[in-house]
């Protein structure tokens, strides 16, 4: 059965590098409810667990590394439907990159450790009524919602506008880090909710899951 409505509260999490940290914004029965800046992840999920009491957690990051040195498949299986979307390369290869270009995905695996001990990753389509993290995408949630239109020059407007017309308010979210960690939260929303979702991916190196096309 979907959580209860009158204490419902999920968190969406976006990833960055060391220099940006990680955007995290908390939704209460679907509605805004707080939001955190920080670059601990020890305070973070204490937030979630402690601060707001999140039944569910979604994150903008991979929560697996490829075993192959290409794309994951879920990575794979997005483009095929004409989601553009970032590659995840080898732990090893991501390692020794000259620029730590990988850098905020080492902090998304970092996350992911940590989430896990009280929200567990979720290798299916979550089910409603229990305590659990998945990996999601704010351009495959947005290519979704609204039928295929997603436009990366576009994003802060159609990302807010989905927002607003699931009437999560925007006010708070004065940066598109912020917009994506809402993005992230609605998406939990509908999971805790027992929405209808798709996944990507396969459980070896983790599924991207976002609401299904309407």
């Amino acid at each position: 059965m979907p959580a209860s409505r009158s204490s419902l509260v999920v968190v969406g999490i976006d990833v960055g590098g060391k220099k940006k940290g990680f955007h995290a914004v908390a939704l209460k029965n679907g509605r805004y409810h707080e939001r955190l800046k920080s670059d601990d992840v020890a305070e973070l999920v204490a937030w979630c667990v402690k601060t707001v009491g999140a039944s569910v957690v979604a994150v903008d990051a991979p929560c697996r590394w490829s075993i192959t040195g290409k794309s994951r498949p879920a990575e794979l299986e997005m483009h095929a439907q004409g989601i553009r979307c970032f590659f995840t390369p080898i732990r090893d290869v991501a390692l020794k990159h000259p620029k730590d270009n990988f850098g905020w995905m080492f902090n998304g695996e970092a996350l992911f450790n940590e989430l896990e001990k009280v929200y567990p990753l979720r290798h299916t389509v979550p089910k409603a009524g229990a305590k659990y993290s998945f990996e999601t995408y704010p351009h495959a949630i947005t290519w979704h919602l609204r039928g295929g239109n997603a436009a990366a020059k576009e994003k802060r407007a159609q990302r807010g506008d989905l927002l607003k017309k699931h009437r999560v308010t925007t006010e708070e979210l004065t940066n598109i880090d912020w917009v994506d960690a809402a993005l992230c939260a609605l998406t939990a929303q509908m999971a805790a909710n027992g929405e209808r979702l798709e996944a990507f991916g396969e459980p070896q190196t983790g599924f991207i899951i976002v609401p299904a096309k309407p």
